[in-house]
């Protein structure tokens, strides 16, 4: 039975035989359908074509399918990928289910499966495009065009239509609370308190009375009743920040609190309701804290109903340059300066370093180069940090190192390959070169550093065609 709507559909596959039967099946079940035997020809499709479904070979002549799967899920539009490969390879399965790909089939399949499996793929294309959501996000200075980026402010326009717990994971600087801010400020709890709590800060002995809040009286120093963080967030967000430092002690009483929204403040004998919704962050590995037994796994269970992780720096770069000209134009505003203009030189600087405290290092660059230079017009390379500077440069010199050793490895791979007497005759005409090259051509001094006599370095010279 043919589908009422076409759908497009194309294979990337080098074998004709596979291509051709793939043919006749698809459009047996009413699908349009083009193919390609190389990943250059089907890119070439693909931007060219809109696709919903693609049929990818893993090997192929000019690389492997997997490596496109960024790149086509990139687009504005994307199709589902469905991998079809002929090799049994567990890691390549993984790496591309944790890509994007709707499927990993392994060659011969079933007719039955992939008819399951391409009706299943568009069925979900098509509800994609029916209820896709214009990205219209209150962003609250989260600068950045690159898929990574795009992708988390995509989840981040989902989870905000969401009434569930967030779990946000990444490294130190990468913009945690920010994205938290977002799901916040586009929800339907926007007009209420958005509650930080920074549990690395927190010492065991005060945090129930931080969290939950404390009767008068309730321990020494407790001159009078005050609110907890929970209460305070009431129809709001509780931004658990390092939550991975949330002491063991108060992990469980914590659970009862997420499960009920009820507790009790310190010294207090009613219980107190809030409705608040919680966002989680870490720089931590949870699921590790939990094999450790450092953290409760009911808790982490609870808390990553929704999860999102923020890519380092280092993995969009392509960001940089956006996010230094933002905060250079802001931080001049700031400090009442005409924006300065960002040199070249400075730019690629940025580029070239590996960021480790990523955004939040990024943007503390950018302020102390802005306010060590006051009255210049222009940000040069030079007016970064000495430290940065000089790792920049040993990176570029180590570089150099690696690609002069892999350089020199692949002439001996070569020359090792060679019989005996070619590979004398081509270690002599290198060792001439360099050497012609050193004395300028000066005979004397070829003679004299080489000790061979100058009929016979004549006769060389002649022979390998040095001139």
């Amino acid at each position: 039975m043919k589908n009422n709507i076409e759908s497009n559909i194309l294979i990337i596959d080098d074998d004709e035989g596979v291509v051709q039967a793939m043919s006749t099946f698809i459009e047996k079940m009413g699908h349009k359908m083009e193919y390609a035997f190389t990943i250059k020809d089907g890119l070439d499709k693909i931007y060219s074509s809109g696709f919903d479904i693609i049929l990818l070979d893993v090997n192929l002549p000019d690389g492997s399918g997997l490596s496109i799967i960024d790149e086509v899920l990139a687009l504005p539009v994307s199709p589902q990928i469905i991998i079809m490969t002929g090799f049994s390879d567990p890691d390549g399965a993984q790496l591309a289910i944790e890509s994007g790909a709707w499927d990993y089939i392994e060659k011969p399949a079933s007719l039955k499966k992939l008819k399951l499996q391409i009706s299943r793929a568009l069925e979900f294309q098509k509800q994609k495009k029916r209820s896709a959501i214009p990205l219209v996000l209150k962003l609250n200075n989260i600068i950045g065009r690159s898929r990574a980026i795009t992708q988390c402010l995509e989840k981040a326009s989902q989870f905000a239509t969401s009434e569930a717990n967030v779990l946000i994971t990444g490294k130190t600087g990468t913009g945690k609370e920010l994205f938290a801010r977002v799901i916040h400020d586009n929800s339907m709890r926007k007009n209420n308190n958005f509650i930080v709590v920074d549990c690395s800060i927190l010492t065991e002995n005060f945090i129930e009375s931080v969290l939950f809040g404390h009767e008068k009286g309730a321990f020494t120093g407790a001159d009078k009743k005050r609110n907890g963080l929970v209460s305070l967030a009431n129809n709001g967000t509780l931004f658990l920040d390092e939550i991975g430092e949330l002491p063991e002690s108060i992990q469980s009483s914590f659970l009862r609190v997420l499960q009920e929204k009820k507790f009790r403040s310190v010294g207090g004998e009613k219980e107190i309701h809030s409705n608040f919704r919680v966002i989680a962050a870490t720089n931590r590995d949870l699921d590790q804290m939990v094999f450790e037994n450092k953290f409760r796994s009911d808790l982490l269970y609870r808390l990553k109903t929704l999860t999102m992780e923020i890519p380092a720096l280092e993995n969009r770069k392509e960001d940089i340059q956006e996010i230094a000209s933002f905060h250079n134009e802001h931080l001049c505003a700031q400090y009442r300066m005409d924006t300065k203009e960002l040199s070249s030189g400075f730019m690629e600087m940025l580029e070239s370093y590996h960021w480790p405290g990523n955004v939040r290092e990024l943007v503390n660059t950018m302020e102390i180069c802005i306010s060590q230079a006051p009255v210049e017009k222009k940000i040069f390379a030079y007016h970064l940090s000495p430290k940065i500077r000089a790792q920049i440069t040993r990176s570029s010199l180590k570089n150099n190192q690696q690609g002069s050793l892999t350089q020199t490895k692949n002439m001996a791979e070569e020359n090792y390959l060679l019989p005996f007497k070619k590979f004398l005759e081509t270690t002599e005409k290198r060792y001439l070169e360099s050497l012609y090259t050193h004395t300028s051509g000066d005979i004397q001094q070829l003679s004299r550093i080489s000790g061979i006599s100058r009929a016979s370095l004549y006769r060389k010279l002649k022979n390998h065609g040095i001139k």
